[in-house]
């Protein structure tokens, strides 16, 4: 018995001892997936959490701009992580269209879904006749919450594991076809682009001036989600098939214009800064 014990604790951590499916519920063909449901709770979560930013004074749009944008930012977020996945991780899809929509079996790109938000964001403010970049660092403030919903249930779909690692609390994925322990990479970035990051965010929208400075909060998500990304693709298994440059992986690559793009709306904020109406409310008070 005791033999039997230490055994166990000595025996690498297994993703399948966790217990974990990736399907939550399934009647009849009807599959409801831990996967859909991270990507649901993030859009419900980020309308109610926009709506909630959108009530402080200075907000660069009202309560129903927030409505709207959520039908667009669900496209956005929907066609182009997928669009995006397709095009930078997997362009043979494209021989089998039908591949493309099977949304269910996972396959969503980060990089390809920001791109749609900012598409959906500029379509609304052209449309209501709102300031694009306000309504950006506000959208910001909101985006790693939704992404660290969606890390979560990476992992329990047992996917996107990291590189070999023999640290103590690295764990065998089965899904990877061998007996290897590797980094839980989607915990590391889970922690760090997701729920560090949101927190960072919360910080400079209420203890700072920076939604007042447009481009400063835009900025900081762009820099440091770019940042993060660079630094947690060294633990993480780059995509079969997938080949980067200069050593650099896909992710890696796709990180450095967020960087780049990131700093200079950050450092140039402070001269954008403008005079707000101490409210919230009405069509826009920016």
């Amino acid at each position: 018995m005791i033999l039997t014990l230490i055994a166990n604790v000595a025996a690498p951590l297994n993703w399948a001892d966790f217990g974990l499916d990736p399907v939550l519920v399934e009647l009849g063909p009807l599959k409801i997936r831990w996967y859909s449901l991270a990507y649901i709770g993030g859009i419900i979560f980020g309308w109610w959490y926009l709506a909630k930013l959108v009530a402080a004074p200075g907000a660069p749009m009202a309560k129903r701009h927030v409505d709207d944008f959520i039908f667009y930012a669900t496209l956005g977020i929907i066609l182009g992580g997928r669009l995006g996945y397709c095009l930078f991780y997997k362009p043979e899809i494209f021989l089998t269209p039908l591949e493309v929509f099977k949304l269910w079996e996972g396959g969503m790109s980060f990089h390809g879904g920001v791109l749609g938000v900012v598409i959906a964001i500029l379509w609304m403010v052209r449309k209501e006749g709102l300031q694009w970049l306000r309504v950006h660092d506000y959208v910001a403030v909101v985006y790693p919450v939704g992404h660290l919903f969606g890390r979560i249930a990476n992992f329990i779909n047992g996917e996107l594991w990291g590189k070999p690692s023999d640290v103590s609390w690295a764990m065998i994925f089965p899904a990877a076809g061998d007996m290897v322990t590797r980094h839980p990479s989607q915990l590391y970035q889970a922690a760090l682009e997701g729920l560090l990051l949101a927190a960072i965010m919360w910080w400079m929208f209420y203890k700072t001036q920076a939604r007042y400075e447009p481009g400063r909060l835009v900025g900081a998500f762009t820099m440091l989600m770019g940042i993060f990304r660079l630094g947690l693709e060294v633990f993480r298994e780059p995509d079969a098939g997938v080949e980067g440059l200069l050593g650099l992986s896909m992710g890696q690559l796709l990180s450095i214009p967020m960087i780049l793009v990131g700093a200079y709306f950050f450092f140039t904020a402070k001269g954008r800064r403008q005079r707000v109406e101490p409210i919230a409310g009405g069509n826009s008070v920016a």
